[in-house]
């Protein structure tokens, strides 16, 4: 009887314990940090995929240029739109969302994951029920775990290494490009192919050239060697290779190469096809990131690439973003009023002539006052008429021609009874 009671206890712990297994991130696909071994014979990891040079210029690109671009919260008006700086969310996402952080630094950080790890994630920071603030996450120190109830909890270390629980209310999460329309898949996971091609050429190229460019020498004996004269063997005749020295072969050793020369491997070529290869996974031209081999298809002009790369590469994120605030960050009833918007025209700006023209033909069309282009132009607003919206006076409506007309001849009449004979002059 005992022995079936240790044996009935002991099986309700292993399946505790199995349970407390299954529930950590051994199971969970957001937290893994490796992709085991591919093709290509190496791991990938986040901390590998961001030492290839144009992963590196990718992410630093993508993230670091949608943190740069001023996020504002906007009010809804009856005469258009307005920035609300007057709304608590909007110090949060435009200047400061914690005390440790700066807003360009916080969303740097956060597109980073959401570009590398599937999503990115917040810690939400409350004074009672109002929010005030937003803690970035970092995705290699957060772990995700389902508590008895089946409930996903996080835990996250304090800076003195301790961890704690944060219920999953008050994590922030803003997913990446998602299969599922709930999780954003991970870029290292699905791209671990094209980046473990990647890293398999650096590290062949590394080995080339530390090699100075030899390829591998083996050596033929007529016999077997003691092992003192194989040690003295290897000692003297690879450190003449090494040295780039020609060796003196003796006593009837052969020798002869494995492998094939770099330039038969084509590895120059094959390092070019791994950086665009990189670039298609993050839509990024390759251009932008210093591969100038080739010339890009995105437009002739600046202007036309950045509205290429704001349209294609840039827009998604900045839409998930926005969306990702109004229906986390803000109150169901803010909703109706407020809202989240990047401003992007910095990213189009053209060069001065090509603004000038762009700005007269607004004016002149009364679509914006001058007062508007000198706020787009970082100038002062000079007020009174510089604020009315005007158009060139010789574009009129049909149904004022007459008007003109009759105008006209009234002031010739009136200057025939006076006597002006010159009616071009007053």
């Amino acid at each position: 009887m005992k022995n079936q009671t240790r044996k009935s206890i002991a099986g309700r712990v292993r399946a505790a314990i199995d349970g407390w297994v299954r529930s950590f991130s051994l199971t969970d696909r957001e937290l893994y940090d490796r992709v085991p071994a591919n093709e290509a014979g190496v791991e990938v990891t986040p901390k590998a995929v961001m030492q290839l040079d144009a992963a590196w210029s990718c992410v630093r690109l993508i993230s670091e240029t949608i943190a740069t671009l001023p996020l504002s919260m906007y009010e809804r008006a009856s005469s258009g739109k307005r920035v609300a700086p007057q709304h608590p969310l909007h110090f949060v996402i435009h200047d400061q969302p914690n005390a440790d952080s700066t807003a360009s630094v916080f969303w740097e950080a956060l597109v980073a994951a959401m570009l590398l790890r599937g999503a990115g994630r917040a810690e939400k920071l409350y004074v009672g029920e109002q929010l005030v603030g937003l803690a970035f996450l970092d995705p290699c120190k957060l772990r995700c775990y389902r508590d008895a109830a089946g409930r996903k909890r996080f835990s996250y270390p304090r800076p003195n290494g301790d961890m704690r629980d944060i219920p999953e209310s008050r994590i922030w999460t803003v997913p990446g490009f998602t299969l599922d329309g709930v999780n954003g898949v991970s870029v290292i996971e699905y791209g671990a192919k094209v980046f473990g091609s990647a890293i398999a050429a650096d590290k062949a190229a590394a080995q080339t050239f530390k090699n100075g460019l030899l390829q591998t020498i083996y050596y033929k004996m007529a016999g077997f060697l003691k092992p003192s004269q194989r040690a003295e063997f290897k000692k003297n005749l690879a450190g003449t290779i090494e040295r780039g020295e020609a060796p003196l072969l003796e006593g009837g050793t052969e020798a002869g190469t494995l492998g094939i020369k770099p330039s038969d491997a084509q590895l120059l070529e094959s390092r070019a096809f791994s950086v665009e290869a990189v670039c298609r996974w993050f839509r990024v031209p390759p251009w932008m990131v210093g591969h100038t081999e080739k010339s890009t298809s995105w437009g002739t002009g600046i202007e036309q690439q950045m509205i290429g790369f704001l349209t294609f590469t840039l827009g998604p994120w900045l839409r998930r973003i926005e969306q990702a605030i109004s229906k986390d960050l803000l109150k169901p009833g803010e909703r109706v009023r407020f809202y989240p918007k990047f401003a992007v025209e910095g990213l189009l700006r053209a060069d001065s002539a090509g603004r000038s023209a762009f700005y007269g033909a607004m004016v002149n069309n009364g679509i914006l006052t001058r007062d508007e282009v000198r706020e787009l132009e970082d100038r002062e607003p000079m007020g009174g008429n510089a604020a009315v919206l005007t158009v060139q006076s010789a574009m009129t409506t049909l149904d004022t021609l007459g008007a003109q007309g009759d105008a006209t001849n009234a002031r010739a009449a009136l200057r025939a009874f006076l006597g002006f004979n010159d009616l071009t002059k007053d």
